[in-house]
């Protein structure tokens, strides 16, 4: 497989969706995702078992939401989540490299509305209860439609991680034995770029996402038909990832990335929004490793190891020098994104990174 190609891999994820893994194909496919993993840090995956019918439920519903006036969409906004760090941002107030993106959007998360569960008990952040987006007469339809889809995706990532455990010559249950622990972090996002932002004089060359990496485990991305995420090639080449039907396109963050010691690397993309007709809609869902899970780097053989190259890397960071659980890390990350809502979760929970 070379970069030269035009169009990233799709995969067939389907032997991994009957969690038997006895089943012969699965090694071809872990063969498949472990080229992917090294060449690109992107694939596509094609029948995941995701209902053709919810996807589209939940891109209706969310075209609802995003066409009210912002006093109404304003109601659930992030800032009355408190430490959930859950509810909607309108355009410019979510940052990538200390820019403003071109989109607005809503935050969910694993759904805990027990007062007695432990993390609520000990006011951990980013935990709670999510902020359920109000659209005309089917309020709780809307909020059975993304709790359906986000236990779906989970068990869809559950099994992608599966292969790339095979993939990383692992037995498959690894990341669950050791980094999931039954509770994984999931969190999951609805975004929305206008296409009004994309006309105003002055925004024509602003990006809807800047360039940047992932900063967890695994992303499974489900877009619209409009297209435009570019993947990174390289020092200075850039690759259209456009829709295809029926397909989420996959990559590794910068976890995987450090926990492989750099050996899968997480890869550099951004989001032109094209359209000045209608909106853009793309549904990123991250699954994570549990809150309180220590990160530790993957057993590897010699021959998969990776120098430390922190000064080449767009971040300057070492993959090899880290420490902590995923929720110090992932709290650092936070407090990039938005500064403001993040400051008083770091303080409460300083982190090593």
């Amino acid at each position: 497989m070379s970069k030269d190609q035009t169009s990233l891999p799709i995969i067939d994820i389907s032997p991994f969706l009957i969690n038997d893994l006895n089943d012969g194909r699965q090694e071809e496919i872990a063969l498949q995702i472990h080229r992917a993993c090294r060449t690109w840090g992107f694939f596509y995956v094609k029948n995941h078992g995701i209902p053709m019918k919810l996807q589209e439920e939940l891109m209706e519903f969310s075209r609802q939401f995003f066409s009210q006036p912002l006093e109404n969409k304003m109601q659930i906004a992030m800032s009355k989540g408190g430490r959930a760090w859950r509810g909607y941002f309108p355009v410019g107030n979510e940052l990538t490299s200390g820019k403003p993106d071109g989109k607005e959007g809503l935050y969910f998360g694993t759904e805990i509305d027990d007062d007695n569960h432990p993390k609520i008990r000990n006011k951990v952040p980013l935990h709670g209860r999510n902020q359920f987006p109000s659209v005309e007469k089917n309020d709780n339809e809307f909020r059975h439609v993304i709790l359906t889809y986000m236990a779906a995706m989970e068990n869809l990532g559950r099994s992608i991680m599966t292969g790339l455990a095979l993939s990383l010559k692992l037995d498959g249950n690894f990341f669950d034995k050791n980094y999931f622990l039954d509770e994984p972090t999931c969190l999951f996002r609805i975004f929305n770029y206008p296409a009004s932002f994309c006309q105003q004089k002055g925004n024509e060359n602003l990006w809807g996402v800047g360039e940047h990496t992932d900063y967890g485990m695994l992303t499974l991305l489900l877009q619209d038909d409009i297209g435009g995420l570019q993947v990174k090639l390289g020092h200075d080449k850039w690759m259209e990832a456009p829709p295809i039907s029926n397909t989420y396109i996959c990559n590794i963050g910068d976890m995987l990335d450090r926990m492989t010691g750099g050996y899968y690397r997480s890869t550099l993309h951004r989001v032109r929004n094209l359209s000045t007709s209608r909106d853009r809609l793309s549904f990123p869902f991250f699954l994570d490793p549990h809150w309180d899970a220590e990160v530790l780097p993957i057993p590897m053989d010699e021959i998969m190891k990776i120098d430390d190259d922190a000064e080449y890397r767009w971040d300057k960071a070492s993959v090899h020098k880290f420490a902590g659980t995923y929720g110090d890390y992932l709290l650092k990350k936070v407090s990039r994104v938005f500064p403001n809502l993040a400051e008083e979760q770091t303080i409460i929970q300083p982190n090593s990174y």
